[in-house]
């Protein structure tokens, strides 16, 4: 059996202050940061125009989101996002930005609710029954490892109750419950007061050279990926099978000289043929498309 804790870093359930992420905290973060101020700074909540605890939720979405780094200076993805001269989507207008802010989200795994819920719950089942995520969210990050007397019920429950808020649009019509960044990819869905389900309508919609993007930043050394290695990346986008193989045509006929994809035997894998950068695959989809 495999020791989880050679593996699993600290897990990290609060921080939010219960707030889900709003559509314009994350350039307000940016352009605050890029001004030289620091979120610990007694008038962060002047400059920023909210509330203390809106003042730490704002640093823990930048974190979450990979756009600011543990020493608290800008990554360079938000400096190529939100560069208010050359950035490539500052206000996140495009919907790709929110594909690729969804993605970091998971990926860094700051936010350690995310990654739990897309991958590892969304392996078992496409239903989503908050106690029964719970209770998987326990079994997962607590059970058998250090973290076991970390762990609180009424701040894991409150995690969630924030991630469907972050990809739910609320039934209130309020600007404040429908204003959140992520709510647009429709990704998880209300059926009813306690159950949700992962929104595989919206796969069609997941631009390919950000999928793409995602790959090289999952694999970066790798020449030669297993079609069976990519199926916990189409969990993220929420990619079936078929939609998956249909995302890697597109690259193909995109790429035709650098990604070649094979069937031989059965065996399916993406081959990566000469030098590929992720700075190139956003260029090229914020640029040329």
């Amino acid at each position: 059996m495999i020791n989880k804790e050679l593996y699993m870093k600290k897990p990290v359930f609060s921080g939010h202050e219960s707030f889900a992420c709003k559509s314009h905290w994350l350039k307000r973060g940016y352009d605050f940061v890029i001004a030289g101020n620091n979120f610990n700074d007694e008038d962060a909540v002047v400059r920023l125009g909210v509330g203390k605890n809106m003042v730490n939720s704002i640093k823990f979405w930048m974190r979450a989101f990979g756009l600011l780094n543990p020493e608290e200076g800008l990554t360079s993805l938000a400096y190529k996002l939100m560069d208010n001269e050359n950035g490539y989507d500052p206000f996140f207008e495009d919907m790709g930005s929110l594909w690729l802010l969804h993605f970091n989200l998971i990926n860094e795994d700051y936010a350690t609710i995310y990654s739990s819920t897309f991958v590892d719950y969304h392996r078992q089942r496409n239903l989503i029954d908050k106690v029964k995520l719970q209770n998987f969210v326990k079994h997962l990050c607590f059970d058998g490892t250090s973290y076991k007397n970390l762990y609180n019920e009424n701040t894991v429950k409150r995690d969630i109750g924030v991630l469907l808020h972050n990809y739910c649009s609320y039934s209130s019509g309020s600007i404040e419950e429908s204003n959140m960044l992520l709510a647009p990819l429709n990704l998880i869905q209300e059926t009813d007061s306690s159950m949700f389900i992962f929104n595989y309508d919206t796969r069609n919609l997941v631009p390919a050279n950000i999928f793409l993007y995602a790959l090289l930043v999952q694999f970066p050394d790798s020449k030669s990926i297993s079609f069976e290695s990519m199926k916990d990346l189409a969990l993220i986008f929420c990619l079936t099978n078929n939609d998956l193989l249909s995302i890697v045509k597109q690259l193909c006929a995109k790429y035709p000289n650098q990604i070649i994809f094979s069937d031989v035997a059965g065996i399916k894998e993406l081959q990566i043929r000469g030098n590929v950068s992720m700075d190139t695959i956003l260029n090229n989809y914020y640029l040329n498309e």
